[in-house]
């Protein structure tokens, strides 16, 4: 395998002081020791429940290269039998890699935020520019103080695109993060009302997100959505970061990027987009109107970065949906397959819409009904009552015929939802499991949706557990 880093160039990016033998490279950066390969090197992190250091021993039986450590641990590592790079403090060195690996890097740097769809966003150009040049990407949701930086030192130096995702839940945290990646194209997905409650307005979450603006390169693109209702304040807030190239994406008549026609089906959508002055079809393998604004984005993208589009747009065909972004499986139950949609990766209103949407759009059979499973959406503070009850009058638009409800704040929409609508509420994911598994019936479609810290992932494991499942995008018939 190719390395990744010299030890030379790794000590040099850092300004660390080698210590033992050194191997002549390592092939990766690792800051988990459980899921460590052979040949990496493992920065030490302390985080804010876990120490890098106190598992440095099992990073080295999993065969760490070699290790970043602090200077302040080393008496407490002992004697341990391995070559270490010693550092003041390992986060920090971990970012001075990160910017030594921008550094050197002659790739096409995107950076993607928003308050939804910057996974699926940042997983489909991921995809999509693998057909036209050797893609890094962040792997899962890395995109925080240590998210980022990670990614930027794991990145190859002989990579022709790069995608970062950059987050935050307070004003602030994007900043630094952007300054480090750099990007050529700095695309934001939406403005909506996640972490609300950091916030006193979608105003502030837009002033926050346009923060990925004061890190473009010169000569950069920025990338918004035009049918977003902060398009203008993102807009003024892009040119007062002196960024002359602001272009869009979307269904509105002046987006730069525009959506001309558009058939939703229930695994998959037609499109056909206008791109650099010419007519686009494509065929986008995973299914929901919201996944078509993300391949807008990642069409648009391509056209900035100087790529193939046509091949581009051909690759979006054998896009799937990712694990809790609606990734769908057939549920094999004794008397006939139903389908479930497993959405439990995070939620807020925006993407709440979006599935239950999508659920909507599902076919079922033989009297077969759609379920909509739906936990607490978090971080919305003072708003959260208010726009957990909002949801009731969308649910109600829909032809869902019945709601399984669980969390706290789940409470407001199960006070809320109408007589029609069949509903059930449980205090948590634990008492709404048996309701759940004894409900579901051959022909159903369920989807379940949820933040993360809620655990709806377990309801999820638990249907696949007793149901065993098909991953696919089919539905039964």
């Amino acid at each position: 395998m190719s390395l990744l880093w010299t030890s030379e160039a790794l000590v040099e990016a850092m300004g660390g002081r080698p210590l033992g033998q050194m191997p002549e490279g390592v092939t990766g950066i690792s800051i988990d020791s459980r899921s460590l390969k052979p040949g990496e090197a493992f920065f030490a992190i302390k985080g804010d429940t876990m120490d890098g250091h106190d598992f440095a021993t099992a990073a080295i039986k999993a065969g760490a290269g070699l290790l970043v450590v602090a200077e302040g641990k080393l008496p407490a590592l002992g004697r341990l039998a391995a070559p270490m790079i010693v550092v003041p403090d390992v986060l920090a060195a971990l970012e001075k890699a990160g910017i030594a690996a921008r550094d050197r890097s002659r790739a096409r740097i995107i950076g993607v935020t928003g308050s939804v769809g910057k996974t699926s966003t940042k997983e489909a150009l991921r995809h999509a520019l693998s057909s036209v040049g050797k893609v890094h990407a962040s792997a899962a949701s890395f995109n925080n103080h240590w998210g980022v930086p990670l990614t930027l030192a794991r990145m190859p130096e002989d990579s022709d695109y790069a995608i970062f995702e950059i987050g935050m839940n307070h004003p602030g945290e994007i900043s630094p993060l952007v300054r480090m990646v750099r990007p050529h194209i700095a695309i934001v997905t939406l403005i909506a009302p996640a972490h609300l409650g950091f916030f006193r307005n979608l105003d502030e979450i837009a002033k926050a997100k346009a923060e990925i603006f004061e890190g473009v390169e010169p000569g950069g693109a920025v990338l918004l959505n035009r049918d977003d209702g902060r398009f203008k304040l993102l807009e003024k807030f892009a040119r007062g970061a002196g960024i002359d190239n602001v272009m869009s994406f979307g269904e509105n008549t002046r987006a730069t990027f525009r959506l001309l026609k558009c058939t939703l089906e229930a695994d998959h959508s037609m499109i056909v987009a206008r791109i650099g002055g010419r007519d686009v079809q494509a065929r986008i393998g995973a299914p929901g109107r919201h996944i078509v604004q993300n391949a807008l984005a990642v069409l648009g993208a391509a056209h900035l970065c100087g790529a193939d589009v046509p091949t581009v747009a051909t690759a979006l065909a054998s896009m799937s949906a990712e694990s809790g972004r609606g990734q769908r499986h057939i549920l094999q139950l004794p008397e006939g397959p139903a389908t479930l949609i497993d959405e439990s990766y995070n939620a807020n209103p925006a993407s709440m819409r979006a599935a239950i949407e999508l659920l909507d759009a599902t076919p079922v059979s033989g009297g077969g009904r759609r379920i909509a499973v739906l936990g607490d959406m978090l971080e919305l503070g003072a708003h959260s009552a208010r726009l957990h009850s909002a949801l009731a009058e969308l649910i109600s638009s829909t032809r869902t015929d019945m709601v399984l409800l669980a969390g706290p704040e789940m409470k407001a929409l199960a006070d809320t939802l109408p007589e029609g609508i069949r509903a059930e509420y449980r205090a948590g994911v634990e008492d709404l499991k048996p309701l759940l598994l004894n409900t579901v019936k051959p022909g159903d479609a369920i989807m379940v949706k949820s933040s993360k810290g809620i655990g709806f992932s377990k309801l999820v494991e638990a249907l696949i557990k007793t149901f065993p499942a098909n991953a696919g995008t089919s539905t039964p018939t």
